[in-house]
């Protein structure tokens, strides 16, 4: 009998981001156009293993997932012991860019999920003509915090416990269980702290209202896609945010939570592969 094999290959990248040296994990399959995609606070790469093997994906789309630094294989800078991570809105568009730059991708199309989400915004406001299209999975330009994150980081409270457990809510009830848990177990093995401090970012730094004048979305299309069951970023604050950006496409997902690709593959890629048929399209029409 032979062994199934992924078609998933992995490596890793030496970034500059901010004067450091950062030693970045990525995986990808699939060739054609560059599609980037940006993983969940205090998780990694892992969650769009499910778009990776996707046939009808990676026959026109390059899928390329990295772990940020701090993040799944990807590790801390060199100092880390002596910081405390606090990733900011900065940090992150920085860190975004230089692994777009090291693998010198051409106009990448871009997903990302949750902070993910609100880093697209920035993206969007900022570097629209760096990319071909930004996907904004749970995303929105504000939040308001539900859960107290001292919690997260404490001698006597096993942290990806806590992170698992405060997020396993944010799940929709139709997700299959084999990969809800699977979503979770990514945030049992989370860093001491690195859910926190990616939370920094989501909760204070990353405080998008009134910054998003000026979208161009005639110059790189923008797509919002929320799941009807996430009550961090719910459907009505990814109606609000889309509101002040002309041309943003929203479409709300039965079914789904705050996790779509990696809670419910199978749902999420119905919502997807339109997109990605438009983005498809649009760049054969170039």
């Amino acid at each position: 009998m032979s062994a199934e094999l992924e078609p998933i290959t992995g490596r890793y990248v030496h970034l500059d981001v901010a004067g450091q040296s950062c030693r970045v994990y990525f995986e990808e399959a699939g060739s054609g156009i560059p599609l980037v995609c940006l993983h969940t606070a205090g998780a990694d790469s892992r969650q769009y293993r499910h778009l990776m093997c996707d046939e009808a994906v990676t026959s026109r789309f390059r899928v390329i997932a990295f772990d940020m630094p701090w993040h799944g294989k990807s590790y801390p800078p060199q100092g880390w012991q002596d910081t405390q991570y606090q990733l900011t809105t900065q940090q992150y568009v920085q860190t975004i860019l230089a692994f777009c730059d090291a693998l010198a991708l051409d106009r990448p199309a871009l997903i990302g999920c949750s902070i993910g989400g609100r880093i697209v915004l920035e993206l969007a406001r900022l570097h629209a003509e760096r990319f071909r299209a930004l996907i904004g999975v749970e995303a929105a330009d504000f939040q308001q915090p539900w859960y107290d994150t001292s919690w997260l980081h404490r001698g006597d409270v096993h942290g990806g416990e806590v992170c698992a457990a405060l997020v396993s809510g944010l799940v929709a009830p139709q997700s299959p269980a084999v990969y809800r848990h699977e979503t979770l177990w990514q945030y049992m093995q989370g860093g001491p702290g690195v859910f926190r401090g990616d939370l920094y970012f989501y909760r204070v730094d990353g405080d998008l209202r009134g910054r998003l004048d000026g979208i161009r979305t005639d110059v790189c299309p923008l797509y919002l896609l929320t799941g009807e069951y996430d009550f961090s970023c719910t459907p009505e604050d990814t109606l609000r945010t889309a509101a002040s950006i002309p041309g943003a496409q929203v479409t709300i997902m039965r079914e789904l939570g705050h996790f779509p690709m990696s809670e419910n593959p199978q749902q999420f890629r119905g919502y997807l592969l339109p997109v990605l048929d438009a983005v498809a399209s649009r760049s054969a029409a170039r």
